[in-house]
């Protein structure tokens, strides 16, 4: 049912929750997790720069792939670059590419304020997979 699963990791304590409900899951289906982490670049008319470094969202990729693996659980980890508020399309693109059968997610990743405003990710990828979603909080 679900031989590839995007788990769409961001860093936040929801996500980290993410990737233990994921492991479950390929464990009980011998799923392989792509563990997916979008860097949003900003662009402005002075240039393009990376809201946030990109060595520190390869460490935190692969230290859940590292876990995954630890727990018996096929892993790999891959970053991607998208224009800031372009992230639910790129996750979402990613699994349609990668043949994803299941997207997991964290339910919280922005502030509420920003929630409020901008709505959340997770929301926006509900909206948008063609697959199931699972949000964890």
């Amino acid at each position: 049912m679900f031989e590839q699963i995007l788990l769409a990791a961001d860093g936040s304590t929801s996500s980290r929750k993410a990737a233990d409900v994921a492991a479950d899951i390929a464990k009980k289906y011998a799923a392989e997790v792509l563990v997916f982490h979008v860097l949003e670049r900003q662009i402005t008319e002075f240039g393009a720069y990376d809201v946030e470094q990109p060595d520190e969202a390869s460490s935190f990729v692969d230290e859940i792939v590292r876990a995954l693996k630890d727990a018996g659980v096929s892993a790999r980890g891959e970053v991607e670059t998208a224009p800031k508020g372009r992230v639910p399309r790129a996750i979402v693109e990613a699994a349609k590419e990668q043949g994803a059968g299941l997207i997991v997610m964290g339910s919280r990743s922005l502030s509420e304020w920003e929630e409020l405003f901008l709505g959340s990710v997770t929301d926006r990828v509900l909206r948008l997979a063609e697959c199931p979603v699972l949000s964890v909080r």
